[in-house]
């Protein structure tokens, strides 16, 4: 990432699923490895299932521009019902790619891509999320997987930082700290670039 170009990032997630808190602890990281950042949630109806937008704009110098993103790098759907109801490809660069949460192949979701002839992502965030957290939390894989497509952070920095992160979130539930460390690292592993 070079000069002032910016790495634009929209979440698409339903309300409470995390998809907000996710784009929040990008900027942060972001933030935190010395760049520019942007983290926003564009307001709608905000109840518990409802269609979520939010956005990250990340640079290595200041960026002078505070609109919402209309033609992203990256998108990352968080829940994939969204595929047949939202948008999600709209303006998204060929150059860049869709991360969603599946359990699904990229090339069974292409068909409901609307043409998109970019990069393909997947990743079992509900899996991963259970298997390390008890619950559908798929947040913090989403947000691994997007750190590990988009290389917007290095890897190592974005794990140390997310552990101090953690930490200081949850210092009297440890419990809490070695799941959510170990969903990141287990997405960084698992996520299928596609």
């Amino acid at each position: 990432m070079a000069g002032t170009h910016a790495v634009e990032i929209r979440w698409h997630g339903r309300g409470g699923q995390g998809a907000k808190t996710a784009c929040l602890l990008l900027a942060d990281a972001a933030f935190d490895s010395g760049k520019y950042v942007q983290g926003f949630p564009e307001y709608g109806p905000e109840r518990q299932g409802a269609p979520i937008t939010a956005y990250n704009r990340i640079t290595e110098s200041p960026c002078k521009v505070h609109s919402n993103i209309y033609k992203p790098d990256y998108v990352v759907v968080v829940d994939e019902t969204l595929l047949s109801t939202v948008d999600v490809t709209a303006g998204l660069s060929e150059d860049g790619a869709i991360i969603i949460n599946t359990e699904k192949k990229a090339d069974e979701l292409r068909p409901m891509l609307r043409g998109y002839k970019g990069q393909v992502c997947t990743l079992d965030a509900k899996r991963i999320a259970e298997e390390n957290l008890g619950k559908n939390y798929p947040n913090t894989p989403m947000l691994a997987a997007v750190v590990k497509v988009s290389k917007v952070i290095e890897e190592r920095k974005f794990v140390e930082d997310m552990k101090h992160s953690f930490e200081h979130k949850f210092h009297n539930k440890p419990s809490v700290v070695t799941g959510n460390m170990n969903a990141l690292k287990q997405t960084l592993r698992e996520v299928k670039v596609g």
